[in-house]
């Protein structure tokens, strides 16, 4: 309970921590790659003077010893191009296809710009070599590194989160389905004594009639029954025709509604063959007609369309009540979200899940203006 009370909290510490975690990394990171640099400017400017050494011997009958040949020798990594006073120019730890095309030595020699400034190497006032050196392999490798590091902390934050998302989804729907389950069991017992009860009546001098509308109502009973059994495991898809489906739905709803509803429908006369359930099915159209009643305020038009594309079907219902705003459009979907004073604000969840978890199918508000009304659509795969 403690840790329920307080996880919201923890969580959030933990992502303070990861992020300043995250920033000392990169900027130690960075730091380091400057250093880094730093020390390849003073590498060079050794070699620069090494080679200004060397120089003088062209000149002077001096002894400089091994020192200045053995710092020459040692750079074996960085990238330079040496240009004399002539135009003349050498290359080292360059790539020889490269060293031997003016064009792309021009080309490096502005790119080495770019990344450092040019060491001249002088002897008597008069300038006798320009140094243009870049970054070293490692070097140019170490300059990614922040990016690497940041793609992998992004992947890994993305794996947290559909790891705790898909986690989250898999308790609700367990969730979902045990209470489904549990309300099948408790409607069922009572459900079976009525019916023996009815069976009863039918022996004694009861009025038919009754005993008729009894019948339905427990026929009703039996196919809430039904729903919630199935919304609680994975129902059995038949290829059904939705237009008779859908048909059977509005006549039902249109029987049993307020004569202040005025009801319409459009749909095409021949068959559209699709993979459902015919009971999950009813309940979505029951649940979209019913919450547009609602919006309404029991007075207004509500409005059934099916319409057939290439490879889909499109299932749309219009109200003519107050509206949904925009922000919300995802947020009435969500389960518990309600606006209304009684309700537990399940319907259109139980209205998704069945479209989108068991029918493979797609809900949406398709559009929606405050005070004129709403209209929510159902996509389907038809069976060709």
């Amino acid at each position: 309970m403690l840790f329920t009370k307080y996880s919201n909290t923890f969580r959030w510490i933990m992502i303070t921590i990861s992020f300043i975690i995250v920033s000392l990394i990169l900027w130690n990171t960075y730091v380091f790659f400057q250093n880094f640099k730093e020390e390849e400017r003073i590498k060079m400017k050794n070699w620069s003077f090494a080679s200004e050494e060397l120089s003088k011997t062209n000149n002077l009958d001096v002894d400089i010893g091994n020192l200045p040949i053995e710092i020459l020798q040692s750079n074996k990594t960085t990238p330079m191009i040496i240009v004399d006073k002539t135009g003349s120019y050498d290359t080292k730890n360059i790539a020889e296809n490269i060293a031997k095309d003016s064009i792309k030595i021009q080309k490096l020699i502005l790119k080495f710009q770019n990344e450092y400034n040019p060491i001249k190497i002088t002897y008597d006032n008069k300038l006798l070599q320009t140094i243009y050196y870049g970054n070293s392999p490692l070097l140019n490798k170490l300059k990614y590194y922040p990016l690497a590091l940041l793609l992998i902390i992004f992947l890994f934050t993305g794996v947290i989160f559909f790891f705790y998302k898909s986690n989250k989804n898999a308790s609700q729907n367990k969730l979902w389905s045990g209470m489904a389950k549990e309300t099948a069991h408790q409607i069922g017992t009572p459900l079976s004594s009525l019916i023996g009860w009815t069976e009863l009546l039918k022996t004694e001098n009861v009025n038919p009639d009754y005993i008729v509308e009894i019948e339905k109502d427990i026929d009703r009973l039996q196919t809430i029954t039904e729903r919630f059994s199935k919304i609680g495991s994975l129902p059995t898809l038949k290829t059904t025709d939705i237009v008779s489906e859908t048909k059977q739905t509005y006549d039902y709803l249109k029987l049993r509604s307020s004569d202040l509803i005025e009801f319409d429908i459009d749909m095409p006369k021949s068959e559209i063959p699709v993979k459902l359930n015919k009971q999950l099915y009813s309940w979505t159209i029951e649940n979209l007609v019913k919450n547009g009643i609602d919006a309404m305020k029991g007075r207004g038009k509500i409005s059934i369309k099916v319409s057939q594309l290439e490879n889909n079907v499109k299932i749309s219902v219009t109200d003519t009540g107050k509206g949904i705003p925009k922000k919300k459009f995802n947020a009435i979907f969500e389960p518990g979200y309600t606006t209304k004073k009684r309700g537990w604000g399940l319907g259109l969840s139980l209205t998704k899940r069945i479209i989108e978890d068991f029918h493979n199918g797609k809900i949406k508000v398709l559009d929606s203006t405050l005070g004129e009304g709403t209209t929510f659509q159902i996509s389907l795969k038809r069976v060709n």
